[in-house]
């Protein structure tokens, strides 16, 4: 059978908000196989704690192909303490590079608390513009919903939250059932 015939694995939100001096990274919970939820609760949104700094992650995609790339950023935590950035920037030059990673399918939102990362396959390392990014099949639903609550008085949790909730309402692939992780500079 071709990779064609199997229905495609879908439903991931993640969405990072930044306000207030603190990062929130929500991630839905729901894993879809074409037209059926395979799991409800997933949790796609993790705190990494490489050599003391603390890293909140969420991914989406596939789920071994994911793991495999929070454990090689995990090892470039460790080996640039404190430098989010430049570990960001030398997992996307492997993932570019290296025939093994390049048939990852998955992406990466990272923060410190200071910065946020989009970081792809194709060797991107992505700083939102507006203190908002989002990952995945609802993404662009919760990053239009979060850039309008910016508008509002709301912290960045409440943002999140609300945004996540819209994306539910609209994509099918994404669900309420939320892991939300905080991190403050």
């Amino acid at each position: 059978m071709a990779d064609s015939d199997f229905p495609g694995w879908h439903g991931t939100t993640i969405l990072a908000v930044k306000r207030g001096g603190e990062v929130v990274v929500a991630g839905d919970g729901q894993v879809s196989l074409g037209q059926t939820v395979i799991k409800g609760t997933a949790r796609k949104v993790r705190r990494l704690s490489p050599g003391g700094n603390e890293v909140v992650c969420g991914f989406a995609g596939s789920t071994a192909d994911a793991f495999t790339l929070l454990e090689r950023l995990e090892a470039k935590l460790e080996a640039t303490p404190g430098q989010l950035q430049r570990a960001a920037v030398e997992l996307a030059k492997d993932w570019r590079t290296d025939k093994y990673l390049q048939k990852l399918e998955a992406m990466l939102i990272v923060t410190d608390g200071a910065q946020i990362y989009v970081i792809t396959g194709a060797g991107d390392v992505l700083e939102p513009e507006h203190d908002v990014a989002a990952i995945g099949s609802g993404g662009n639903y919760a990053l239009a919903a979060a850039r309008g609550l910016l508008e509002t008085d709301l912290d960045a949790e409440a943002i999140a939250r609300q945004a996540m909730a819209i994306a539910a309402d609209i994509c099918v692939y994404t669900n309420g059932k939320l892991t939300v992780e905080k991190i403050s500079a």
